[in-house]
């Protein structure tokens, strides 16, 4: 295999030739189908880098990835970062208004699809006159790997070339998230070598190539989200291997088959909707599956109630249960390990790029409520909106902050608080309530098994707090039981004032409380 000689960055193209060089036979990839070692799946980046180059795709353009997990979405986010491209991560749920805003606000110029999308994407294609190529997973696929080169006879590549990620947040079309190669590596995908500083790529060969113990993290949601595409990064870049789930559906059993045969060591979780059900199969049958080199689980995107907790803790009583906090916008900004005390809302441990501040640009006092900031590597801001740009990432004293929406508090500790989005946030006779925090107390509940907490008219205090709960199997509650207990675990105007039970609460695919599904419903049952 030919390889280029030039200075090398750090970068995402970079980082993934370094430890391929440094540890080739080492593990790089497991999937519930394949497991390739560094070189395999460099060779197969390598093949789909040049592919992309015969086919006139250029450095800064962007290429969509449009398909479930599998090991070929890997392949092609690390194929295109060799050539400078970004890797646009499509929504496999969106319908077709979505995709056709997101093609076009992209700029895409190439897809990488899923048998099962293309004629999605054929039915709006006539609309997007950039879009020149279509790459369908599968034969069409393999035969341009097959014929294209293994040799990285790439251009320079820098820390400035792009990553970009999309998101849909909480209300409007999707936007995409701007990111420096670079910055999106020491500020997203850093946390397993504690954020220490990387002064040259080279040195993550050489860390992995003196490791005696090389870390296997695992990914269970959607890789075309953030969350799993940074322990991908984290994976990678910390010299380890990253195990990714890739079945159509979640199923408990299938996860820890997989975490079982790949030696997981850590296995990222999305809230109550992925980790209940993992709890309950190991409590239901502790001898099915070897978790013995299992030593942290992790969990982000949305909470987990004390009753998951205690169950992890009973079917994993030797494993530590780490929370972390992130969004698109800010990359890794928190952690906090799991002593066992019962939380109302989310609370982290975060470094000192990460605070909160008031509407002024001030730090808050300890207790006052702010909003949640991040400087240091953040991203550049949103693709083609100066306008969002400018009112997410502002300016104050000569620092540059990234300010994604979420409340916050410092705490007396000098931990942070996360309290919610101001999107769903309940104003109630003039008191501001946040949903997550209400649904954490809710969640504690011994009869309830799920909750959501949105906002609902009221003609005296402009909004209520409305719960939709979903109850454990034989049992039953009152709405008097809901207030009292949740009144022990937060302030009283906090307590729900209608309570309605449903035979399921809604999440997204990635466990996230669908508030949009939750209004409706709320508003309906009340009537």
């Amino acid at each position: 295999m030919a390889h280029r000689s030039y200075p090398r960055s750090i970068n995402l193209g970079d980082a993934i030739e370094v430890l391929a060089d440094a540890v080739p036979d080492d593990l790089a990839l497991v999937t519930n189908e394949v497991e390739y070692t560094y070189a395999q799946l460099d060779e197969r980046a390598t093949r789909f880098a040049n592919h992309l180059l015969s086919l006139g795709v250029q450095r800064n353009q962007h290429v969509g990835i449009h398909a479930y997990n599998c090991h070929q979405w890997v392949e092609a986010f690390w194929g295109c970062a060799k050539i400078g491209a970004a890797a646009v991560n499509v929504n496999y749920r969106y319908v077709e208004a979505e995709l056709r805003y997101l093609y076009d606000n992209a700029d895409c110029v190439a897809v990488v699809t899923s048998p099962e999308f293309v004629d999605m994407v054929e039915s709006i294609r006539s609309d997007l006159p950039q879009l020149k190529n279509v790459i369908v997973l599968g034969d069409d696929y393999e035969s341009a790997l097959a014929a294209a080169s293994p040799d990285r006879d790439f251009p320079g590549r820098s820390g400035d070339d792009p990553y970009i990620l999309y998101t849909g947040g909480t209300t409007g079309m999707p936007k995409g998230v701007m990111w420096r190669s670079e910055d999106v590596i020491l500020g997203a995908m850093n946390s397993m070598r504690q954020n220490r500083p990387i002064d040259r790529i080279e040195v993550l060969g050489e860390e992995a190539a003196a490791a005696q113990f090389k870390m296997r993290l695992m990914g269970i949601g959607p890789i075309m989200h953030g969350g799993s595409q940074w322990v991908m990064g984290n994976a990678i870049v910390g010299g380890g291997a990253f195990v990714m789930y890739s079945r159509r559906r979640f199923d408990a059993h299938e996860v820890l088959g997989l975490a079982s045969r790949a030696k997981t060591n850590t296995l990222s979780t999305i809230g109550d909707a992925m980790a209940r059900p993992l709890a309950e199969a190991l409590i239901a049958d502790p001898s099915a599956y070897d978790m013995s080199m299992l030593f942290s689980v992790g969990n982000g995107g949305a909470p987990l109630s004390t009753g998951v907790r205690e169950q992890l803790r009973a079917a994993l009583p030797n494993i530590v249960i780490m929370d972390s906090y992130g969004a698109t916008e800010t990359g890794a900004a928190g952690t906090r390990a799991d002593d066992g005390s019962p939380l109302s809302a989310p609370k982290f441990q975060t470094g000192p790029d990460t605070t909160v501040l008031a509407d002024d640009g001030r730090v808050c006092a300890v207790g006052e409520v702010g909003k949640l900031a991040r400087s240091g590597y953040i991203p550049l801001g949103y693709y083609k909106d100066p306008e969002k740009t400018a009112a997410t990432f502002p300016t104050y004293g000569g620092k540059r902050w990234v300010i994604p929406g979420d409340f916050a508090q410092i705490e007396d500790d000098g931990m942070i608080t996360v309290l919610g989005r101001g999107s769903v946030c309940i104003n109630s006779g003039g008191e501001k309530i946040y949903p997550e925090e209400v649904e954490s107390a809710l969640k504690q509940h011994p009869s309830v098994f799920d909750a959501v907490v949105i906002g609902t008219p009221n003609e005296r205090w402009g909004e209520q707090v409305t719960a939709l709960v979903q109850l454990r199997p034989g049992t039953s509650i009152t709405t008097d039981d809901v207030v009292a207990h949740t009144r022990t675990l937060v302030a009283d105007y906090k307590a729900p004032k209608a309570v309605f039970v449903v035979d399921e609460v809604v999440r997204t695919p990635v466990g996230k409380a669908d508030y949009k599904w939750a209004k409706e419903e709320a508003v309906r049952l009340i009537g």
